[in-house]
């Protein structure tokens, strides 16, 4: 009787681990089932360019159907789990809740934004963490340029000009840059704006931006971002975004429509739930090869695992190249297991660094080089353009670019809810 392998989340860990079985596994050898509550994949390192029109979002995404033909798919999220009889309970989009017996379960679940008690946040605060939001992003930030081009009042446009965002890894400098790119491109068409009105403030809580990449690129891309502009606060703290009023622990105070918040993420909150393991950050403890501790048939990577990372000696960081590497040794070990083979324990060394910084500016690091600029701009275009999964989004992706680079992209608003 074929192994029942139930495979939970469609993101990295989920998409990758299931590719690898399925170019690998034997004929009857196991039956793959895919849960997630979206039938795609969001390929998240292109996010930015999706907010500033660059990529149209639909080329950033991975149909899980198309992509796992003769894996079972179900749209649904995962509500319980018990380890003792192996069964994994999911809630379906419509329906009655679903029983799946596993004889092996991988939890790649990924992550969500991490909200702070901090006044106001809730309810001002934007997120940037999937395609719609990245999505409603541009589409706020063209919105502002015309209520400003509206007005002849110099506090309103100031405030409707002034862009916040808090957090400076990846995810923040990539957005703020790539957005302040944008807003600087099609300026032109708002001949009431000046581009000295327009505000854009980045704000971190340590003493440095991009603290998951070495020293010398953040102070390359902080050296590119200041020039532009942008006004980087770091050791700086929000307080308070109150009536859109901000404001920052270094004491200053501002107005503000704009408040993107990318500070930070955390595991989905029904991992806490499951019976399992779980570190101080709330992540899935697991052993060296991906296995939860104290659980044989129990595995997870990615954002809501804490892998354990030889090199480092701490834990992987949760960015999508660590995370596709995970996968893929993850579906390798249970190829292993099915087979009745030792597992093998997760090694990765880094093959480099990228940070967009809009269009023809980057920074990177390969090989331990750095480069900069243009180059490192179409380096970074050039290696995602072969990890997007499929050969279709390959060539859609590649597609939006050539053409922007020849024509420059149409940006409007969307007017999405």
């Amino acid at each position: 009787m074929p192994k029942r392998i139930v495979i939970v989340g469609g993101g990295y860990v989920g998409l990758y681990t299931a590719l690898r079985l399925q170019k690998c596994l034997r004929e009857g050898e196991a039956e793959v089932t895919v849960v997630n509550p979206e039938n795609f994949m969001v390929y998240r390192p292109l996010l930015p360019e999706v907010a500033s029109g660059t990529l149209e979002p639909r080329h950033a995404v991975v149909p899980l159907r198309a992509a796992l033909r003769g894996t079972r798919f179900i749209a649904g999220a995962l509500t319980g789990l018990d380890t003792d009889r192996r069964i994994a309970t999911v809630e379906p989009e419509a329906g009655e809740p679903l029983e799946l017996p596993y004889d092996e379960l991988v939890l790649g679940l990924g992550n969500t934004s991490k909200l702070l008690p901090i006044p106001g946040l809730a309810e001002h605060g934007i997120g940037f963490n999937s395609l719609a939001e990245a999505a409603h992003l541009r589409d706020r930030v063209l919105g502002q340029m015309e209520i400003a081009a509206a007005s002849d009042d110099p506090e309103f446009r100031r405030r409707a000009l002034t862009f916040v965002f808090v957090g400076g890894g990846y995810t923040g400098v990539e957005a703020i840059a790539e957005l302040q790119d944008m807003a600087m491109d099609v300026l032109e068409g708002y001949p009431e704006l000046d581009r000295t009105e327009m505000r854009w403030v980045l704000v971190e809580a340590v003493d440095r931006i991009l603290g998951t990449v070495s020293r010398d690129l953040a102070e390359l891309a902080t050296t590119e971002l200041t020039a532009r502009g942008i006004d980087i606060r770091l050791n700086t703290l929000l307080e308070s975004a109150e009536e859109g009023v901000l404001q920052l622990s270094d004491g200053t105070k501002f107005s503000a429509d704009t408040l993107v918040w990318v500070a930070g993420t955390r595991p989905q909150s029904v991992v806490g739930r499951l019976g399992l393991p779980v570190d101080d950050g709330g992540r899935l403890v697991v052993d060296d090869t991906m296995r939860v501790t104290g659980y044989p048939n129990v595995w997870s990577a990615g954002d809501c695992a804490a892998v354990p990372d030889p090199e480092s000696g701490g834990t992987c960081p949760p960015t999508a190249q660590y995370a596709v590497r995970q996968a893929q040794q993850l579906g390798d070990n249970l190829l292993f297991t099915l087979r009745g083979e030792a597992v093998k324990p997760f090694r990765y060394n880094s093959r480099g660094e990228f940070v967009t910084l809009g269009k023809n500016k980057a920074v990177g690091e390969v090989l331990g080089r750095k480069v900069n600029g243009s180059l490192a701009w179409t380096l970074r275009r050039a290696y995602y353009a072969t990890q997007i999964p499929t050969w279709n989004r390959t060539v859609r992706v590649l597609g939006d670019w050539l053409v922007g680079m020849a024509v420059r992209p149409r940006r409007r608003r969307l007017r999405l809810p």
